[in-house]
């Protein structure tokens, strides 16, 4: 009976009982490298108690090197985000590398789904952009995977990651507005638990701070970072009196919602209202004159899959911390 037993067992039962993922116990058992010692200690426990008989041919699979990376997003129809997949999936494919994209959504559940399927799958290593600053990058790093985050970062893990100037450029393009004569400057964000949304508020209020303008909380709008909420965002915004003369939109998308939002409101776009977004927009008739700050989405995820692929084949090299500049711009009106 007591062999019996054995067979029922699992690794997902080792799991489990070891507080762990499933993933976590097949690093331990193939004894790869960085994963804490605590974790593995657990882990060696709960095999030990379930008796855990582990396959011979899955230890096999287990030890071959992958040569697979996961490449998680939160949009994938953000063209910020198909830029850096495709840098992404450039420099992997040179290095041998294949890549797994995931998308998700900006939701947390959906990306610890990913998080979990990659980890079970075994990749190399995974690139992230991660929906919220803690959550599914720990689960990540209990799993001793190499970790490269992008556009975001996680909360007190320290991880190689790769980051647009988030504060610097919001800050210089509250200023341009600044030096243009605004002084009731509205603020259209993605929420301030995503880091770049924190960040990118941080240099509006900073540039108004410096101008000796205060902070007005009724015109600082936040929420998800897609185009129907700026949108919406934007509507309620525009009924705020006296009206904003400037808008700082936080993200590509936002954007597009702000603009509409105006035109509908039969507003013109500087005339009525100026508006300034971080990061530019895709070109298309009737763009209207604004000022942007245009991200380097290519080098972004160019300079991600670098430092993967660096980690893992050098696990114990420093923590690399990159912060890439943007390039301010003016978007002058197509002529039609």
């Amino acid at each position: 009976m007591s062999g019996a037993n054995h067979l029922k067992k699992s690794i997902k039962d080792v799991a489990r009982l070891a507080g762990v993922s499933s993933a976590t116990v097949s690093r331990v058992l193939a004894n790869k490298p960085h994963v804490r010692e605590e974790v593995k200690k657990r882990v060696l426990e709960a095999v030990k108690t379930l008796e855990y008989k582990p396959s011979r041919i899955a230890q096999r699979l287990r030890t071959q090197r992958s040569q697979i990376i996961g490449l998680i997003v939160s949009d994938v129809q953000n063209s910020f985000f198909t830029s850096i997949a495709r840098a992404v999936e450039d420099v992997a494919y040179q290095h041998g590398y294949a890549v797994f994209l995931c998308n998700s959504d900006e939701d947390s559940e959906k990306e610890q789904l990913y998080v979990d399927l990659l980890l079970a799958e075994e990749v190399a290593g995974i690139v992230i952009s991660p929906t919220r600053e803690q959550g599914s990058a720990s689960a990540i790093i209990e799993a001793g995977v190499p970790l490269v985050t992008l556009d975001r970062y996680v909360k007190d893990v320290d991880t190689d990651r790769v980051l647009s100037d988030n504060i610097e450029s919001s800050k210089a393009l509250v200023q341009e507005l600044i030096q243009q004569g605004h002084r009731r400057i509205a603020a259209v964000l993605s929420d301030l638990s995503i880091t770049t949304g924190r960040e990118r508020y941080e240099g509006y209020t900073s540039a108004l701070a410096e101008a000796g303008l205060t902070v007005d909380k009724k015109l600082v709008f936040t929420g998800k970072p897609i185009e129907e909420v700026g949108y919406e965002l934007a509507k309620n915004l525009l009924k705020t009196s006296p009206m904003p003369t400037a808008i700082f939109s936080g993200t590509r998308y936002m954007s597009l919602g702000v603009i509409r939002a105006i035109y509908e409101a039969g507003l013109r776009i500087p005339q009525n209202v100026s508006l300034a977004s971080f990061d530019k927009l895709d070109w298309s008739p009737g763009m209207p004159e604004m000022l942007y700050a245009e991200q380097p989405t290519y080098m972004i995820g160019q300079s991600a899959a670098r430092l993967l692929l660096e980690r893992i084949k050098t696990p114990d090299r420093p923590v690399q911390h990159l912060t890439l500049r943007s390039k301010l711009n003016f978007q002058r009106k197509q002529l039609t």
